[in-house]
C-alpha cells in the first residue's frame, strides 16, 4: 500500500481543521457503497475478527449476555 502511505503523510501534515474535512468527506462517501463493495468490505471485516477470535486477541460473548448488557445500558 505505498499509495495509501504516500496519501496519509501527506495528509497528516496539512492543517486540523483541513483534516476534519477530509476525513468528514471520506466517512461520508462510505455510505455511497454499492452492494458489491458493502458486502467486501464486511466480508473483509468478518475475516479479521475471526482471525482475532482464533489468536485470543478477541472474547465471544453470548447473544443472551449482549442483549442484557445492552438492555441495561439503554434503560440507564
Amino acid at each position: 500500500m505505498p499509495i495509501v502511505e504516500d496519501v496519509l503523510n501527506t495528509v497528516l501534515s496539512l492543517p486540523v481543521a483541513d483534516r476534519a474535512v477530509l476525513a468528514e468527506r471520506l466517512l461520508a462517501s462510505l455510505d455511497d457503497l454499492d452492494e458489491d463493495e458493502s458486502d467486501l468490505l464486511w466480508g473483509e471485516e468478518a475475516e479479521r475478527r475471526l482471525a482475532a477470535l482464533r489468536k485470543g486477541k478477541a472474547r465471544a460473548w453470548p447473544a443472551e449476555e449482549v442483549y442484557a448488557r445492552a438492555e441495561q445500558l439503554l434503560s440507564e
